[in-house]
């Protein structure tokens, strides 16, 4: 159980407030904003503008949010200069972490990551301390009870995936960063169920936590994930079932 797909796990038996429902679409808004302004506004052309499109969709944000936020990245109605940064860092039990964020203030953004990682037990490294522990892969979750491990496995190596696996109660399919699109549509085409979909930084090898540290680990995550400038924490812990269900209990 490990990385950022369990820690997504342990996020869903929190509760969904409006407030952070609310955080979600301004964290979706400025990824949408940002991907139109490196990569233009049309995400027939601009894969990662089409990915930000699907999930902000698929978390039910309005259209018209979606086009304000699409029109702002291509200069076409005035908004915020936001810059991309990516800070590297160790949380509790030694877990490196990529803390992705998109800004109107890098000095501000740094400081309030610095301040939290010092506060619950983490510590923010220089540039390329941990990150040559993670290598990026489009990463598609397909409910199990939707279709059979083998039926996956031949209808995702058939569109060009890497590998499928089983993580609880869903089937992760992996796919090489130029592949995530095209294995996507396909596996729509095949009349696929997909729950999400993604392009994650997952970690080469895990750090295995336990008890305490599990308990200190998540405060950490959930609490840089609440910044509104954090897009995403990634993380190489692993964690059993056992500990899991202490801390969530």
């Amino acid at each position: 159980m490990a990385g950022h797909s369990k820690w997504k796990q342990i996020k869903h038996y929190k509760a969904a407030t409006d407030a952070k429902r609310g955080a979600l679409f301004t964290k979706l808004i400025r990824e949408i904003t940002m991907a139109a302004k490196l990569g233009g506004g049309d995400p027939s052309g601009n894969p990662r503008l089409r990915l930000a499109i699907d999930t902000a969709r698929a978390s039910s944000m309005p259209k018209e949010n979606i086009e304000r936020a699409i029109k702002k990245g291509t200069g076409e109605l005035e908004g915020v200069e936001y810059h991309e940064v990516t800070y590297e860092g160790y949380g509790p039990g030694g877990v490196a972490l990529l803390i992705d964020a998109v800004t109107d203030n890098p000095t501000r953004t740094v400081a309030e990551v610095r301040s939290k990682m010092t506060r619950l037990n983490g510590n923010l490294g220089t540039p390329n301390s941990v990150g040559w522990m993670f290598e990026k892969k489009g990463q598609i979750t397909v409910p199990a009870s939707s279709m059979g491990e083998d039926a996956l496995m031949e209808a995702a190596l058939d569109a060009g995936a890497e590998d499928v696996v089983r993580e609880d109660e869903n089937f992760i399919v992996s796919t090489t960063p130029g592949d995530f699109h095209s294995v996507q549509e396909a596996l729509k085409a095949k009349g696929v169920a997909i729950a999400e979909a993604e392009l994650a930084m997952v970690p080469k090898t895990t750090v295995k936590v336990e008890s305490k540290e599990a308990e200190s680990l998540f405060k950490l995550l959930e609490t840089l994930e609440d910044l509104d400038d954090v897009q995403k924490v990634w993380a190489n812990f692993d964690v059993d079932a056992a500990t899991l269900e202490r801390v969530e209990g």
